[in-house]
């Protein structure tokens, strides 16, 4: 599985392509970070960014796409533009069929690293570690978008074995339950063996 992993940013936009299977050894095909500047709009800034994500799943043509999922911050602003470049990542991914997957930060760092509180910097150290670089990418958000792909590729054979649990679950439960009227019908038999013989209801 090839997963493009997207740290959404106004400013700084991470992005990593990671390329493995859960249980093996994990291959780093890319990283880099989409910048735009601070002095243009934000509609601009965005078309910048929706431009730099197409550039690489041109180059990279991932199977799944891992978006950080944002959460609040004190700083709405920042929480904003965050909101809107990983808008802009999923639109992308969406526009070509690809399937897109949202992990929250701590589901990151707890993949990556264990803890799901540690800091940037255990999480470009264990990066480093398990995709076998020279030393941890930089900046932090290329870090970070490659631990999301890492996080990705991880997670998602619990997420197909969860989702095949709860399906076979909702097809038991269907099975199982009466069908319409069931109740209705169960308590007029009730009611027509015990009348009296020879009344009519």
């Amino acid at each position: 599985m090839r997963v493009l992993g997207v740290d959404p940013g106004l400013t700084r936009c991470g992005i990593g392509v990671v390329e493995g299977v859960a249980g093996r050894p994990l291959t780093m095909k890319g990283v880099g970070v989409v910048r735009t500047p601070a002095d243009i709009s934000v509609a601009e800034r965005l078309v910048m960014i929706e431009q730099g994500i197409e550039q690489w799943l041109d180059r990279y043509s991932p199977e799944a796409v891992a978006v950080e999922r944002v959460f609040s911050q004190h700083n709405v602003r920042t929480v904003m533009g965050t909101a809107q470049a990983s808008a802009v990542a999923m639109l992308c991914a969406a526009r070509r069929g690809l399937p897109v997957e949202l992990h929250t930060p701590s589901e990151v760092k707890a993949a990556v690293t264990g803890a799901g509180r540690a800091e940037k910097a255990q999480v470009g150290t264990m990066v480093m570690r398990l995709l076998r670089l020279d030393e941890p990418p930089r900046p932090a958000d290329a870090a970070d978008a490659l631990a999301l792909a890492i996080c990705h590729i991880w997670r998602t054979p619990f997420q197909q074995r969860l989702n095949r649990l709860q399906q076979a679950h909702a097809r038991h439960a269907a099975a199982s339950s009466p069908g319409p009227g069931a109740g209705a019908q169960a308590a007029a038999a009730d009611d027509t063996a015990r009348a009296p013989k020879g009344t009519s209801r």
